[in-house]
């Protein structure tokens, strides 16, 4: 399997905080049958605002940290990405090659947990037909999503793919996480998983379990998710997608209020 989202390099942004960290969170992936590890470094968020940032230096800690799992004989191969935090400048980074996959096909977008600003329609639009598809990062784990799950249909219909936590449907980030990302899952509106592994504790590699949950649901095409989608990334090859808009009604004013008293 390869695990498409993660922050396992050590003391570069709010991942691993030790090369002894990395090395256990590394093992305990290879244990559940990952062979890949695609590490994204946050990108101009204001958590690594003080930090070096830049191609040549996460590439030279992704250097470093694949040839301690090759001295340790844990068989995983690193491949180097970034988490792009969402600001109106996306047209203007693409040519960054730390900020985008196979030299400019994908990015990785994040948006603030409490805001989905509106300009985002429209840079996501103009990173689309730039060459660069975007892929919307865990937004299960947005409140705005959370209220209003037709959110990923619009993005889906914009050309965007979009990518969800693994701990989200094990409830390991919340119960509103798990409820947003059962829907996007089950709606089939999800392409990719990652662990969005942090630390050796709370928020370590949980791809197997995650994916041995949704097959349990029927989801048959998830092994496309942690295989053969995330392959394409890197190797910067297209991927089709094939969606139905099951638009959800959001409750109305008197609907909830009729929920509240019971009636029907």
């Amino acid at each position: 399997m390869i695990d498409f989202h993660n922050h396992i390099l050590p003391n570069v942004d709010d991942g691993s905080k030790s090369l002894d960290i990395s090395l256990e969170m590394l093992t305990h992936a290879a244990n559940q049958g990952i062979t890949d590890v695609v590490n994204t470094v946050h990108y101009q968020h204001p958590k690594v605002e003080t930090e070096d940032i830049s191609l040549n230096r996460i590439q030279r800690k992704v250097n470093e940290l694949q040839k301690k799992l090759d001295q340790n004989d844990i068989r995983i191969k690193l491949h180097l990405g970034a988490e792009v935090f969402f600001l109106p400048n996306l047209i203007s980074i693409k040519d960054d090659q730390l900020a985008t996959f196979s030299h400019g096909k994908y990015m990785l977008i994040e948006f603030q947990v409490h805001q989905i600003p509106d300009i985002q329609k429209q840079q996501l639009f103009d990173l689309k037909m730039s060459g660069v598809v975007p892929i919307i990062a865990h937004p299960e784990r947005y409140k705005a999503v959370q209220e209003n799950i037709n959110i990923v249909a619009d993005w889906l219909e914009a050309g965007c793919l979009i990518q969800v936590d693994a701990g989200s449907p094990l409830g390991y980030l919340g119960s509103k996480s798990k409820i947003a990302s059962e829907k996007i899952i089950k709606n089939g509106w999800c392409q990719l998983i990652g662990s969005d592994s942090h630390d050796n504790k709370n928020r370590n590699f949980c791809l197997l379990e995650s994916v041995d949950l949704i097959r349990s649901w029927g989801i048959s095409n998830v092994d496309e998710w942690v295989n053969d989608n995330p392959s394409s990334i890197i190797d910067g090859t297209p991927i089709s997608v094939d969606f139905d808009y099951m638009e959800e009604a959001k409750p109305n004013f008197f609907s909830r209020i009729k929920d509240r008293i019971g009636l029907s």
